[in-house]
């Protein structure tokens, strides 16, 4: 008996990628929902912070808009790689970030200008305001809705586009 070879054709390998891109998408989002932090309370907490500029950011001022709160660190590789997309959210949606146990202002700020960063820094240097969210993972992402409570909440790399509809979602 004579077994047949499967020929590796341009659809059949076109086939294979989008049902392995599939797959990656449902499991990493698997993964995201089980590691999210449990938030003791959905409404957003008055923030009130000196941000690494030296400009003072208070949360009180967004309320009834989105905003997108966002913990990284310096020393996190995939933080870096999602530093971008954070980057071009803060252009067009409220962002501020939290940089948890990354060194000095100083120190964030020579990562920030090294990468052409520019979003909003507070420093997160105890790790205080990461234990009042609950993170524990690195990034973390929380999206709160024009009523000041959580409409979304990503662990892990999420791209431009994933924050940007849940934004406008949330809106």
């Amino acid at each position: 008996m004579q077994t047949e070879k499967k020929r590796w054709t341009w659809k059949r390998v076109l086939k294979e990628i989008v049902i392995t891109a599939f797959l990656v998408l449902v499991i990493s989002n698997v993964i995201s929902y089980i590691r999210q932090p449990a938030l003791d309370n959905s409404e957003l907490p008055e923030i009130n912070e000196a941000l690494i500029s030296g400009e003072n950011f208070n949360s009180d001022v967004y309320s009834g808009k989105p905003l997108l709160i966002h913990f990284w660190a310096t020393w996190c590789p995939v933080c870096k790689a999602e530093a971008d997309n954070i980057e071009r959210l803060s252009h067009y949606y409220n962002v501020v970030t939290f940089a948890v146990k990354s060194g000095s202002d100083a120190e964030i700020k020579t990562f920030m200008q090294k990468r052409g960063l520019h979003y909003r820094v507070i420093n997160d240097e105890y790790g205080q305001w990461a234990g009042r969210f609950n993170v524990n993972t690195y990034p973390t992402t929380f999206i709160y809705d024009s009523e000041g409570k959580v409409s979304a909440s990503e662990v892990g790399y999420t791209s431009t586009l994933g924050m940007a509809l849940r934004l406008w979602w949330a809106d």
